[in-house]
């Protein structure tokens, strides 16, 4: 592993100085984040953490059992850990913890003419791959056998809510014709922000929290083993600010996606098979 020079090393300590940055500047999508909590592996020993060093990047694997860097190495460019929600979860790790994908860190001011990504093998923090698209492209998703890599579209510099999510390849090296959707609709591009994020043991369904201010607030539940997604409607009334007081998870048997009021008790629940809202009290104040 080559060794960190002294510039390098000098904007890691500020960077560390400063704790976190996200940068989402307002965009289409929450962006990324560089310092803080990164994301944390499978069994929740090691981080990766993605570091701000002029016009590089620093990915360190830090223990969380005394706060070792046992390993760590230096990009060109800048490079996030990607935010999947507004709540501030992180994502971009494979089911077995081998791969870890970078995003790269958006500009702001509208959406980027080009975007890239990095795929990493966790174990030496070496480039698996690069992926380099023409358009504005965030991380979603990730399969459980890391072929597969999801991705955020947005399609509008007038609208930053409307998007498409993507499939790309990363064994062909190839984004995928169409759109990943919902078989029971005829629309291929979705209007919203995500807000909160939940995934299946198994790293195959992802759930995600969508605030819809054109319609009602819906989760997009994603299939990444099939490419196939589902949208299941909110009934709502009035303004969707709300939605922000609200967090998402799985029941204990992975049959239910919880809503519950972060002031405690539960908003409403969905179930994982059928995709049908069991119980509600959607409208009311949260």
């Amino acid at each position: 592993m080559a060794r960190l020079s002294r510039t390098v090393v000098a904007s890691v300590l500020v960077a560390a100085a400063f704790a976190a940055t996200a940068h989402a500047d307002g965009g289409p999508s929450p962006g990324v984040v560089q310092g803080w909590e990164g994301v944390l592996a499978p069994g929740g020993d090691v981080r990766y953490v993605a570091m701000p060093a002029g016009r590089q990047t620093v990915v360190a694997a830090v223990d969380t059992n005394g706060g070792r860097v046992p390993r760590f190495r230096t990009l060109r460019g800048a490079y996030g850990v990607p935010l999947v929600a507004f709540d501030g979860t992180t994502g971009g790790l494979s089911q077995d913890g081998r791969r870890l994908v970078l995003a790269d860190a958006p500009p702001g001011g509208g959406l980027r003419v080009v975007s890239r990504l990095v795929v990493l093998d966790t174990k030496t923090l070496r480039v698996r791959s690069r992926v380099v698209l023409r358009g504005d492209f965030a991380f979603d998703a990730l399969s459980p056998d890391a072929r597969t890599l999801f991705l955020v579209e947005h399609v509008s510099d007038q609208d930053f809510s409307r998007y498409r999510v993507r499939a790309y390849d990363l064994a062909a090296g190839r984004l995928l014709d169409g759109a990943v959707v919902d078989k029971s609709s005829s629309e291929t591009t979705m209007s919203g922000y995500p807000l909160a994020r939940a995934t299946s043991p198994d790293g195959v369904w992802v759930y995600t929290l969508y605030r819809n201010d054109a319609g009602h607030p819906f989760i997009h539940a994603l299939d990444t083993g099939e490419r196939r997604a589902v949208c299941i409607d909110l009934p709502w009334h009035g303004s969707q600010d709300g939605l922000w007081n609200l967090r998402m998870a799985l029941s204990a048997d992975r049959t239910e996606i919880v809503l519950s009021r972060r002031s405690g008790g539960v908003f409403a629940v969905v179930d994982t098979r059928t995709f049908r809202v069991l119980s509600r009290s959607l409208g009311g104040r949260l």
